[in-house]
């Protein structure tokens, strides 16, 4: 079994309840309402405030809800100070006795206009739309128009190659006649390039030495040979 839990808030609220549901009772009572009458005031009083304060928290624009629940709240006020002795409950006057015998169709009304009212829930952001992708420029019409197109050239073959040059045989050179004098200077040169180097004299050496043409040298040369 749980255990029951004291709660000082909810202690309070039971007696401030029932104070202010006493207060209610004795100023209906002294105003001329009677026997159940009187107990039915307190109940319409915090029916009222209840189902105000449920409208203000259900929905956004709650201006007639705190309206209602301003006069109960008043109406239960009023009656609290009104039997803390600054009325005197035997001689109470008439527009309280007016008040008193309205409250039922005032009640009624506000209950009727809180309960049955549409209720307007808080106002949601509007979705964002997403945005359109962007729209290609119309592009003007291409007008239809015929192109010939010039023949192809044809195509370039590549050249034939071109045919090798028959060699034309080169004659032998003939035998440039050497004079005598000449042979036997180029012999005695012949003989200093042995001694001295240990090889035969080459046409080159030779043409350079006697300062003849190369024809010339290679005659004496074979010669001397």
């Amino acid at each position: 079994m749980s255990r029951i839990r004291i709660d000082a808030v909810l202690i309070q609220a039971v007696i401030a309840g029932a104070l202010s549901f006493a207060h209610l009772h004795d100023l209906a009572e002294a105003a001329g309402q009677d026997g159940w009458k009187a107990w039915a005031y307190p109940i319409s009083v915090d029916l009222l405030l209840v189902a105000a304060w449920r409208r203000m928290r259900t929905t956004a624009d709650n201006r007639a809800a705190w309206a209602w629940f301003i006069i109960a709240l008043a109406a239960s006020l009023g009656a609290n100070v009104a039997t803390a002795g600054l009325l005197d409950l035997n001689d109470v006057p008439a527009w309280l006795r007016i008040l008193v015998a309205g409250w039922p169709a005032l009640a009624f009304l506000g209950g009727t206009l809180l309960v049955h009212t549409p209720t307007t829930a808080p106002a949601e952001p509007a979705p964002v739309p997403a945005a359109a992708p962007p729209v290609a420029p119309a592009t003007d019409p291409v007008p239809d128009v015929t192109v010939e197109r010039a023949p192809e050239p044809a195509p370039e073959l590549p050249p034939a190659p071109a045919a090798e040059p028959t060699p034309v045989p080169v004659p032998a050179p003939a035998s440039a006649a050497v004079p005598p004098a000449l042979l036997d200077h180029a012999r005695k040169l012949a003989d200093a390039h042995r001694t001295a180097t240990g090889a035969r004299i080459d046409s080159a050496t030779l043409r350079a030495r006697l300062g003849v043409p190369a024809p010339l040298a290679d005659a004496i040369t074979t010669q001397l040979a």
